[in-house]
């Protein structure tokens, strides 16, 4: 079985972990764009469409640890810190640098879309493999193996869903109603 392989110039990895995407984009940048003298407006504009998409391919998928939120936040300031020509020296907030470019976080964006792929779920036919998957329950004799449960993604969804006061069977409800569901997922990516 292959552990790793590059997709699209993304690279996926058996976990589904979001760390080595992280890890892969920093290193595969060029730095000639943030150096440039492109006016700050082009740079954000090459920014949202090259660079956020490739970056976020696939992260609707992604399984997020708390290190994972870290890292991300920490690539997200770095790109817009190197877009602005901010130094660390410069002692600019990162609440500043995200009013001044106008930008959400990027876990907003990442959780609008995971929520996004659960309302699709949520609204395919009840004979739907992704469906039955998402709504199981484990049988009555099934027993979690010792140790720290690993981070799943609808774990990782019920945590998304916890900010919106829903659980998950709530949110398969309200997921039926497609307009009030985009708004859901999307007014997190808005507030920020």
């Amino acid at each position: 079985m292959v552990e790793e392989f590059v997709y699209l110039g993304s690279l996926i990895h058996s976990t589904t972990k979001a760390q080595t995407i992280i890890c892969a984009t920093m290193q595969s940048l060029d730095n000639q764009i943030w150096r440039s003298r492109l006016l700050n407006t082009t740079k954000l504009r090459l920014y949202n469409m090259c660079i956020l998409p490739i970056f976020l391919y696939g992260s609707e998928c992604w399984v997020v640890s708390k290190m994972d939120v870290h890292k991300i936040e920490a690539l997200y300031q770095w790109f817009l810190r190197m877009l602005l020509g901010i130094k660390w020296y410069h002692f600019v907030r990162n609440d500043d640098v995200r009013r001044q470019t106008k930008q959400p976080k990027l876990t907003v964006i990442i959780q609008a879309r995971r929520l996004t792929l659960f309302g699709h779920i949520a609204c395919t036919d009840d004979n739907a493999d992704a469906k039955r998957i998402l709504l199981a329950s484990p049988q009555g004799d099934w027993r979690r193996p010792p140790g720290r449960p690993s981070i799943t993604w609808l774990r990782t969804i019920q945590h998304d869903l916890r900010c919106h006061n829903l659980t998950l069977p709530e949110a398969v409800d309200m997921a039926q109603n497609r307009p009030l569901w985009r708004l859901l997922s999307m007014s997190g990516a808005t507030q920020s």
